[in-house]
């Protein structure tokens, strides 16, 4: 007899669906994102001239520590964990209020705005796809 794995138990001899590499790779696009400006902020306030260089780092600190999240869920999902969505879809559901934030700024944002907003509404329709859900081990179960 033969024993059936799921895909979420252990590595797949199949290649994951399109849908859900292509929400890892957003997700860790969305992470490097956080992480640059992270890098960024904490730059200016260590070696810039910001108006407050401890609110500047105390904000470069922060985002380096929340560009974690859609990383860690990105590498989870690109090795079809089915632990990431969860984290996953957590980051874009935060980044949509950003976005929201960002439009409102005006301005130079309003393009970051609507590039963020697109990339969260993709990312999640992509992990609630049915391809992606099922090479997750989250789908319906075979009957058979």
């Amino acid at each position: 007899m033969s024993t059936k794995q799921t895909p979420a138990a252990g590595p797949s001899a199949t290649t994951p669906p399109g849908a859900l590499t292509a929400a890892a790779a957003l997700t860790a696009l969305e992470g490097l994102a956080l992480a640059g400006l992270g890098v960024y902020m904490l730059f200016v306030g260590v070696f810039g001239d910001p108006d407050s260089p401890q609110q500047a780092e105390t904000g470069g600190i922060t985002l380096l520590a929340l560009a974690a999240l859609p990383l860690i869920a990105a590498r989870g999902l690109r090795r079809g964990r089915r632990w990431s969505r969860g984290p996953a879809l957590i980051t874009q559901l935060m980044a949509l209020p950003v976005a929201w934030t960002l439009f409102h700024t005006g301005g130079a944002m309003i393009a970051a705005a609507v590039a963020l907003a697109l990339a969260a509404v993709a990312v999640v329709a992509l992990l609630l796809n049915p391809a992606t859900t099922e090479a997750l081990g989250i789908g319906p179960r075979d009957a058979g």
